[in-house]
């Protein structure tokens, strides 16, 4: 694993040495009258209750456990600090859904609109040497056009929609850097050129300034150089293939499932007065479409990909820690799966590091909106390039999935105004970052669009065999695959892109109790194996399409349609459902 893990670490690509961990017992109240800041919460906390951050009131975890909606609620704790002249302390918040305002010692200090990206709130100016306060309120709404993914709105759960998730969700945390410092780098690998460009951003660089690199493999020191920095943006093109310290040329060493090769690189801001220096790491890999084939490192990639929502019984949309991250990836593995698609949830970030280091493929997906206008296009756009942003430099990522099944933009096959939308979000990707393939709109009902993507949750193999042997009926919208939704919204055609098969089955258990799956219910382990086994052959045994997606990793509330319980039990044997996984493909 790169040099520079930490164990809960937050933000595992920017790492500094010195940090403070926020979570754990803060002081919490509801507002459900939404008049908290006008009765002076900020300043005269009301004795209310307490809550476990980073876990939501919804949750067990957080000790409340309370899953009925109220649209605002508030935290506040006491921390130490010591101000230094020169120096900045910055608290970062990993994900609050879904307004966020924050009060250092009764001063406004910061505000933030969107669940699933990190901000930073700057609290120097407002702090005091020793115990200061932190306060934050957060609203949230079941308003449909702003991105809520899986979180229901309404009182109820219902179908595949959840416990909503108010508030903090994700680690708080701080930290204390030079007034020169590092606030953002963009890592982008090129194989075939054999670097690594570096883009790099910085706070209020004192001129003149330098960037000193450090770059290793496996602890192995291949490269030490320094550049001047002119800006507070500069970009730096660093070989890879450098001469180690026994003067041998290193070779690349590319990232993929099976060798997943990680190089480590430090980096120093360096002015007359100060030095700022982050570990960070990176992955040599290539990932791009061409002749129907979704290509790694130049060669075709089969992709095995389970559906995972990332939900946890005491928890909700929190993972419970980070060894439940490692068990979640751990477990997909074992099961034959070399990647998964996150549905309708921003991970922790931590989940990314982790498969970076295990070789875990992964596309990342946005939460939907349920309804189209124009608050719904600003709230999305913004989001989802704060997340690609936030999450470019992970290898494993190998694909942007903005859409889902029409989710937000439910006219999309006759409406040309939603068609120009997801256009929008496609090109905006692809300005930010043109190698990596982007899906729009997955399931049905594409537009422009990297990769073709179907849903279907035929149930019996040999049927499910026989429709996908009419690939031009399919592909040309004269077969829909699923209900009455085709391949391509009106205006669209097939261009040769990749298809994958990026959701099926959902088979779920007869004795798994109230709930539902996909299909009927299945009475015991054999009929699922049988079940499996057919509609996976069935796949496998179409050579136009190059991958799929089973639904799903585990149970989800009411849903009871995963390989494992919300408890992460193996309902069947793993070795089983692997070796149907990695049987081998048609010629």
């Amino acid at each position: 694993m790169p040099i520079s893990y930490q164990k809960d670490y937050p933000r595992p690509q920017l790492v500094r040495s010195q940090w403070t961990n926020l979570n754990g017992n803060w002081e919490f109240a509801f507002d459900d009258d939404q008049t908290g800041e006008v009765n002076g919460f900020v300043t005269a906390f009301p004795k209310a209750q307490n809550i476990v951050v980073p876990f939501t009131y919804e949750t067990k975890m957080s000790t409340i456990g309370d899953e009925r909606p109220h649209n605002q609620v508030w935290y506040r704790r006491s921390f130490s600090a010591k101000p230094v002249s020169g120096e900045r302390t910055l608290i970062h918040f990993e994900g609050v859904d879904y307004e966020a305002k924050m009060w250092i010692n009764g001063h406004f200090a910061g505000s933030h609109v969107g669940g699933y990206a990190r901000f930073t709130v700057d609290a120097t100016d407002y702090l005091k040497e020793g115990e200061n306060e932190l306060v934050v309120s957060a609203r949230d709404s079941f308003d449909m056009q702003i991105p809520r993914g899986k979180q229901r709105w309404y009182d109820h759960n219902y179908a595949c929609w959840y416990v909503q998730t108010t508030g903090i969700w994700k680690t708080v945390w701080m930290e204390t850097v030079p007034a020169a410092h590092i606030t953002n780098i963009k890592l982008t690998p090129d194989i075939d050129r054999k670097t690594i460009t570096v883009e790099l951003w910085a706070a209020a660089p004192q001129f003149p300034c330098t960037v000193e690199f450090e770059l290793s493999y496996q602890g192995k020191p291949l490269l030490s150089q320094a550049n001047a920095m002119l800006g507070k943006r500069a970009t730096f093109c660093l070989p890879v293939d450098a001469q180690n310290a026994e003067g041998v040329l290193e070779p690349v060493h590319l990232w993929s499932p099976e060798e997943p090769a990680l190089y480590d690189l430090n980096l120093s801001l360096c002015t007359k007065t100060s030095t700022d220096t982050v570990a960070t790491y990176f992955g040599m890999r290539s990932i791009e479409t061409r002749d129907g084939q979704v290509l790694l490192n130049h060669h075709p990639l089969y992709q095995r990909l389970l559906l995972d929502q990332g939900y946890w019984s005491d928890s909700h949309l929190t993972p419970p820690s980070e060894e439940a991250l490692v068990e979640d990836i751990d477990k997909t593995i074992q099961l034959g799966y070399n990647g998964v698609r996150k549905h309708m949830k921003v991970e922790d970030e931590r989940f990314l590091y982790w498969a970076d280091v295990k070789g875990l493929l992964v596309w990342s997906e946005f939460p939907a909106t349920f309804a189209f206008g124009d608050d719904a296009i600003e709230a999305f756009t913004e989001q989802w390039m704060e997340v690609v942003r936030q999450n470019y430099s992970h290898p494993s990522i190998i694909t942007w999935t903005p859409f889902n099944e029409s989710w937000g933009v439910p006219d999309i096959q006759t409406e040309h105004i939603q068609q120009s939308f997801t256009e929008g979000i496609y090109h905006l990707t692809k300005a930010f970052d043109p190698m990596r393939p982007v899906i729009t709109n997955d399931g049905w009902e594409h537009t422009i669009s990297d990769i073709i993507t179907l849903h279907d949750y035929e149930p019996d193999g040999a049927a499910f065999l026989a429709r996908y042997q009419q690939k031009d009926a399919i592909l040309e919208n004269r077969l829909f695959p699923n209900l009455d939704k085709p391949a391509f919204a009106n205006g669209y055609a097939y261009r040769g892109q990749p298809v994958i098969l990026s959701e099926f089955g959902g088979i779920a258990f007869d004795q798994a109790g109230e709930g539902w799956g996909y299909g009927d219910k299945v009475a015991d382990k054999e009929a699922f194996l049988d079940r499996f086994t057919k509609t996976v052959y069935a796949i496998q045994d179409t050579p136009w399409i190059c991958g799929f997606c089973y639904t799903q990793t585990t149970d989800v509330q009411q849903e009871i349609n995963g390989l494992m319980t919300e408890q992460r039990e193996f309902k069947v044997d793993p070795d089983t459902i692997a070796a149907v996984n990695r049987r081998k493909l048609h010629p």
